[in-house]
């Protein structure tokens, strides 16, 4: 571990002293990380607010670092340091009360310090599957308070954020597929969409005024967007000799990233949702799937190379030439951007971890520890 100081003569001059507090150089090459230390009296957020930043790939925690947090839970929590001060107040309540408030600070940590956006406090919806049954379940990078959505004994597949509480799936409660949206909070749920056949894939647009769904209504699997309001669909592919699966948006909506086998392996596409036009924008590996358009432009995907399935990340104006891999070969799946822009969540035989994008950025970790398999995780924008 390296610890960059400036020399004694420069630290005497007061406006260097802040800069002197730089970053700490661990794990691997290139994961510059600010030091941070915790002494919160309460062990509950102590723990949360620890495992946190952490995770967060911005800093490491260690005793006496340039960066203070200090405090007690029911006053304000102080965190000071390089130059920066936030006083962040804290209410009184139970646990699960007390580790979303170690969450939120954790997020406003990063921006200040980090200039980064967290995601400590943003929700993670996943499938747990035992057996044929898969309930939907939600929880928290820091792997504590998963919740049970459903509890029916069937299968849910393919969760999808509507906005901040609400997710779209496909559920087969009255045992077809049918599109529900659950409120994460309460449970609530209604039924949204049934169609005749095959019915998957409700991803909302940025601005939820479309949803993409995938439909057999008219043969094979295609892609369709639906307007929420009124119901009123439109179909944006037509290969009758291939199936489309997997949507997913663009940032400024006016694009669709999804699965095709026109060519007989599983490739990305991206049609545009205004003229319908589309191209294919992957030619590496025999397989690539499972596509997620994040907020920065890029799109995170399985390709599937010698040695197995890995993590890829793409700019799609260039396309695959310069996709970047960012897993070793395993049996990875369904990546989901964290609203950072530089972490990801995945499964990998049926656990869920956290994927630090980043060049010499640290090792997948894993996110839950229960029962059963965690599979298709999406995380909350």
């Amino acid at each position: 571990m390296k610890i960059s100081i400036f020399c004694a003569a420069c630290a005497a001059i007061l406006g260097l002293q802040a800069a002197a507090e730089t970053v700490v150089d661990v794990d691997k090459a290139g994961a510059e990380k600010l030091a941070i230390s915790v002494d919160v009296t309460d062990p509950v957020f102590k723990k949360t607010l620890t495992r946190n930043l952490t995770l967060s790939g911005a800093f490491k925690v260690m005793p006496n670092a340039p960066i203070e947090v200090t405090g007690a839970t029911g006053a304000s929590i102080v965190a000071k340091g390089r130059g920066k001060k936030l006083a962040f107040p804290t209410r009184p309540g139970d646990e699960r009360a007390r580790r979303m408030q170690a969450r939120e600070l954790s997020d406003r940590l990063c921006e200040i310090y980090a200039g980064m956006k967290g995601f400590a406090s943003a929700p993670i919806a996943f499938v747990n599957k035992n057996g044929k049954a898969g309930e939907l379940c939600t929880g928290y990078a820091d792997g504590s308070d998963v919740r049970r959505l459903t509890r029916d004994g069937k299968a849910s597949v393919g969760p999808r954020w509507k906005d901040a509480r609400t997710l779209f799936y496909t559920g087969y409660l009255n045992e077809m597929p049918q599109i529900f949206e659950i409120d994460a909070q309460t449970g609530a749920r209604k039924l949204r969409w049934s169609f005749r056949g095959l019915t998957t894939g409700a991803a909302v647009s940025p601005d939820a005024q479309a949803v993409s769904l995938v439909l057999s209504v008219h043969g094979n699997p295609e892609l369709y967007v639906i307007d929420p309001a009124s119901s009123t669909w439109r179909r944006l592919t037509k290969t009758p000799k291939a199936s489309e699966g997997q949507p997913a948006w663009s940032p400024d909506g006016k694009k669709i990233v999804y699965v095709s086998d026109e060519t007989r392996r599983q490739h990305l596409y991206i049609v545009d949702v205004a003229s319908k036009a589309t191209r294919r924008i992957t030619s590496q590996g025999t397989q690539n799937v499972d596509p997620d358009w994040g907020a920065d432009g890029r799109i995170a995907y399985v390709s599937k190379r010698a040695g197995g399935r890995q993590i890829a990340v793409m700019d799609p104006s260039v396309g695959d030439r310069t996709a970047r891999l960012v897993t070793k070969p395993g049996n990875w799946e369904h990546p989901t951007w964290a609203r950072d822009g530089r972490h990801l969540a995945a499964e990998s035989d049926g656990v869920l971890y956290l994927i630090d994008t980043e060049e010499g950025g640290d090792a997948p970790r894993q996110l839950f520890k229960i029962a059963g398999r965690a599979i298709t995780p999406s995380w909350s924008k």
